[in-house]
């Protein structure tokens, strides 16, 4: 199965489309001012170096974040760049509790899991002085039993395993079935990697049917599928989005694909369950 470690990835075009709805979705939330908790399941380091010998050995942010102009964007990722367009120009890249971060509001809470033993010492020192934030180091698909209801009255769960063992799928399945029972309205985001097609529809369809509403997803792939070893794409999937956000993807996932994905590449934009 897929090994996927923040760290030699960030920045690439599954980032890019990953933090993009990510970034949106905040977006739209944070006008309104009631507080929202952030709860991020599998939320790595926090920031990655991308001189680092971990993201040299692929280059991977080159045809991703380095290979956007972001004056031929739309506005609506402008929450995005402001974040990412100083941070890459610094060396590094942001990763989603980063960005969730620095984009929630000081009544917000930001709730992050992590269980890998190098990443979870970085990410409670990126995070040391915010008062909002607590890092966990246990399991964060058994954490949302504990965590929603949020107290807050609303609610963000982002959703992104390794998926380096077949069982990833699975517990996904079971994770966003416990969070959107103990809170339905919840905002819950799942990214997944494009290396099975069949093995794709097929988690997509056990989500589909478990009775929840309002499910969308937005792929963005290099190439097109194939049966070959390694991730050609990837997508999100999105329970409850804002209803701005179909409209924005439509807008901005042709002009992402233009920079960064290749002739035989592709991206989605599908209402897979309706309201």
């Amino acid at each position: 199965m897929l090994s996927y470690r923040h760290a030699f990835h960030a920045g690439n075009y599954a980032d890019v489309l990953k933090h993009i709805v990510l970034c949106q979705s905040l977006d739209y939330l944070i006008q309104k001012p009631a507080p929202i908790l952030y709860i991020d399941t599998h939320a790595g380091a926090g920031q990655y170096a991308l001189r680092s010998k971990k993201s040299k050995q692929t280059d991977e942010y080159k045809n991703g974040i380095g290979a956007l102009d972001f004056s031929k964007l739309p506005e609506s990722i402008n929450s995005y760049k402001k974040i990412v367009q100083p941070a890459f120009s610094a060396g590094y890249y942001p990763g989603s509790p980063l960005l969730a971060a620095q984009m929630l509001r000081e009544q917000d809470k930001l709730s992050l899991f992590e269980m890998h033993s190098t990443d979870c010492p970085l990410l409670k020192q990126l995070f040391e002085k915010d008062r909002r934030v607590r890092v966990n180091d246990s399991d964060g698909y058994h954490s949302l039993k504990a965590l929603l209801p949020a107290k807050q009255a609303r609610a963000v769960v982002l959703i992104d395993p390794s998926y380096e063992v077949k069982s990833d799928f699975d517990l996904v399945v079971e994770a966003i079935k416990n969070a959107h029972q103990r809170m339905a309205t919840a905002v819950i985001m799942v990214w997944y990697p494009i290396v099975d097609r069949a093995r794709v529809e097929k988690f997509i369809k056990s989500i589909c049917n478990t009775g929840i509403r309002d499910i969308w997803r937005y792929e963005l792939a290099m190439q097109e599928d194939s049966d070959g070893y390694g991730m050609t794409g990837s997508g999100m999937l999105v329970i409850n989005p804002p209803w701005v956000l179909a409209k924005q993807m439509r807008e901005c996932l042709p002009l992402l694909a233009e920079q960064m994905v290749s002739e035989s590449g592709y991206f989605v934009v599908e209402e897979l369950v309706g309201e």
